[in-house]
């Protein structure tokens, strides 16, 4: 088998692995106003290369669930020296989209901790159904993440850890992050954008209408949707 055989099923394996632990998910009560998300980033130079791929893939978490009642989405980054941004919630793709075409990387250290913070504070004050995160690096002690990470976990907040690109050290403390907080973790790389246009898209109907929603979705959705959503139960 060659090397990007192995590679793929990699991660078919790891996208199968992800979708069992949405699956596992309680599901959200019906009713009510839009389900909360973060949407959080690193902004720092090491994630420049793909700042626009992930400023066009938000959109897909308002398109997934614009029929279900819709999503109110906090952006979140962190970049330069000690810099960590949140925005209001906003339940409009082009708002979001115009916040973050305002915003350039700039190196720096990662501050998750910081991030993990800002959301016990958020779901504290009001439940955020689900974070997601996409980053390529972690520079920061383990164990106060993942001291945050079970916090979330108590108070039913799921991180879902997108992790760019093969730093085995990042890729231990998602997993990690992701298993505490009770979320799930998946790697991609900037020639699978479709991979994590259809992670986000059921991390975002899972926040907005729960598993019964996610497979009316799947239903008029591309047949990648299908053969993931197929897993979920």
């Amino acid at each position: 088998m060659s090397d990007k055989e192995l590679r793929t099923k990699s991660d078919k394996q790891s996208i199968d692995q992800f979708i069992q632990q949405v699956r596992n998910l309680p599901k959200p009560a019906a009713g009510g106003s839009p389900g909360r998300l973060i949407f959080a980033l690193d902004a720092t130079a090491s994630r420049e290369a793909t700042w626009d791929q992930a400023c066009h893939l938000q959109s897909e978490l308002f398109l997934a669930t614009r029929d279900l009642g819709g999503l109110a989405i906090q952006l979140c980054y962190y970049r330069g020296f000690s810099e960590f941004k949140a925005t209001g919630f906003v339940a409009e793709t082009g708002q979001l989209l115009d916040l973050m075409n305002g915003v350039a990387c700039r190196g720096g250290r990662t501050q998750i901790a910081r991030l993990l913070a800002h959301v016990l504070k958020e779901t504290r004050a009001e439940p955020v159904r689900a974070v997601v995160f996409i980053g390529d690096c972690c520079e920061e002690p383990v164990d106060d993440l993942c001291h945050s990470a079970g916090e979330l976990g108590l108070l039913k907040t799921p991180v879902f850890m997108f992790h760019e690109g093969s730093d085995p050290h990042a890729r231990a403390v998602f997993q990690q992050v992701s298993k505490l907080s009770g979320g799930a973790y998946a790697p991609f790389d900037r020639n699978s954008p479709q991979v994590l246009k259809d992670l986000m898209a059921a991390v975002a109907v899972y926040a907005s209408g729960g598993a019964k929603a996610l497979q009316d979705f799947s239903s008029r959705s591309s047949a990648e949707v299908r053969r993931l959503t197929r897993q979920i139960r």
